[in-house]
């Protein structure tokens, strides 16, 4: 990596392509063996930057799991996306320090970060201040049993403004608007164009994103980021990553 940091990379990506591209690794759901060839394949089609992490980590040495990553990553940032504070390596490039605005349990809000403060600290590890925003998704996900919040209602856009605008005057870097792992529904369009026409921070939005008309769609509304996971594992085809990643470079397809 270069001295440039993480986020200001984003913030490139960002301004040259439209829209980022990053692409979400579940260590619990990708063995490391298959790392490499997921890795490569998925650089060369054109996502920008990789998150992993996971609301349980069943998979043992999350740290030996960033490191293998990073081995093949090459040029391209790997960013933590932590469900908890045993989700923390050194060997990543950043870590979204994301705090569950949504909800209203003080341990997603401010609990788990103070004892993590302390080990990325240690370890010189970049945090990216993000808000973090669960959204009702038509069904219970990962994301919202584990942290034991209520997802902001998918139909109210002014309460996910309300949230949106405290985030921007807490200073977050970050708003990310979750619909969770497996969303039945992803992020409305007309939520996403609500908060981005009012807050000036990017958008992060991730969760049951199944198909690249739907990313665009996304970018058109107002992301500045979309993050896909599961469809593209499943899928595991290059042509089809290629596919998203044009739909969310909108600047390029200019």
């Amino acid at each position: 990596m270069s001295l440039t940091s993480v986020y200001q990379r984003l913030l490139e990506i960002m301004k040259k392509r439209g829209a980022g591209f990053l692409m979400l690794i579940d260590p619990d759901k990708t063995a490391p063996e298959h790392l490499p060839s997921l890795i490569e394949k998925a650089s060369q089609a054109g996502v920008d930057a990789f998150l992993v992490g996971g609301s349980l980590l069943l998979t043992p040495d999350f740290d030996r799991y960033i490191q293998t990553f990073k081995q093949y990553s090459q040029d391209k940032p790997v960013i933590i996306f932590p469900g908890g504070v045993h989700q923390i390596s050194a060997h990543a490039d950043a870590i979204l320090f994301l705090s569950l605005i949504s909800g209203r349990n003080a341990d997603h809000l401010v609990g788990t970060q103070v004892q993590a403060s302390p080990i990325i600290h240690s370890l010189k590890l970049e945090p990216i201040s993000t808000a973090y925003l669960l959204i009702e998704s038509g069904q219970v996900t990962s994301a919202e049993f584990m942290s034991g919040t209520r997802p902001l209602p998918r139909h109210k856009p002014e309460i996910a403004v309300a949230h949106a605008l405290t985030a921007q005057y807490f200073g977050f870097k970050l708003i990310y608007l979750e619909g969770g792992s497996g969303a039945k529904f992803s992020v409305p369009p007309t939520l996403i164009k609500a908060i981005s026409s009012t807050v000036e921070i990017p958008i992060i939005v991730g969760g049951g994103i199944r198909t690249p008309e739907e990313a665009a769609e996304k970018v058109e509304a107002g992301a500045s980021f979309v993050v896909t996971g599961t469809i593209l594992e499943a899928q595991n085809d290059s042509a089809f990553i290629r596919e998203f990643a044009s739909a969310i470079h909108q600047k390029e397809n200019d």
